[in-house]
């Protein structure tokens, strides 16, 4: 039997000797290692087996076979073409190419491939994320401030039988923000969940959808909604969703 090898190689590479005792390496036999007889560590006697299945397997019949064959199409099997090459897009396997600026060029073409596909970055050089997070610090003392929750919200509870740690989401968008712009609301809006005003609060912003999601526990919501209005002067009506459940607040 003969095979076939094909060399890739790089125009500046161009030492047939080393070329050819590269392939030749590449094509020689892997070593073969004798392994041991397998010796099974439990008794190989199928009829000593202390757990038998009570039933038979299920035979299917000829006639099953084909209703099945022609309910479902055979598949077809790729067996892979014969003309892939992997270097087909390597600029610095390409013939035209020198060897010094080659793999400079081949960089930079590179380089504009992923900006085109990562969109252009902000003139300061620093990459704009679609979507932040901001947690809470643990173990905030608040319980002083923290009133309990209205009775409206408590019949709310009752009904749809959830607990008071139920984790429940506050929506800002660009409506409620007035003159302040997102971006200003969502600096704010870390500046008091990092100075641990917002218990029990993580906060994201999606910027493909122009929202700032604030999660906290439905038992300190009215808190964090009343801090929300004095400190980012949100005066419009907010909900207050749970997953799930949907609205089932408004303040």
């Amino acid at each position: 039997s003969s095979m076939e090898v094909v060399l890739h190689y790089r125009p500046h590479q161009n030492d047939l000797i080393k070329l050819q005792k590269f392939a030749e390496a590449a094509v020689k036999d892997f070593p073969i290692r004798q392994l041991p007889r397998f010796a099974p560590w439990f008794p190989n006697d199928l009829h000593s087996l202390p757990l038998k299945p009570k039933k038979q397997a299920p035979v299917i019949s000829y006639e099953e076979v084909e209703e099945l064959k022609q309910l479902s199409p055979p598949s077809e099997y790729v067996t892979g073409s014969p003309d892939y090459d992997c270097t087909k897009n390597l600029l610095e396997f390409h013939s035209s190419m020198k060897h010094g600026p080659t793999l400079i060029q081949a960089q930079a073409v590179h380089r504009a491939i992923n900006l085109d596909c990562q969109g252009e970055p902000p003139p300061n050089g620093k990459q704009k994320l679609k979507r932040s997070w901001s947690v809470s610090l643990p173990r905030a003392k608040l319980r002083e401030k923290i009133h309990p929750l209205s009775q409206e919200l408590q019949n709310n509870l009752e009904r749809l039988k959830l607990h008071a740690f139920c984790r429940a989401k506050w929506t800002i968008e660009q409506s409620l923000c007035k003159n302040q712009n997102l971006e200003d609301i969502w600096v704010k809006l870390n500046r008091l969940i990092k100075q641990n005003e917002l218990p029990s609060c993580n906060a994201t912003i999606q910027r493909s959808v122009g929202q700032i999601w604030i999660f906290c526990d439905i038992l300190y919501c009215e808190y964090v909604r009343n801090i929300l209005r004095e400190k980012l002067s949100l005066t419009d009506k907010m909900n207050l969703l749970v997953h799930k459940y949907g609205i089932i607040f408004s303040l």
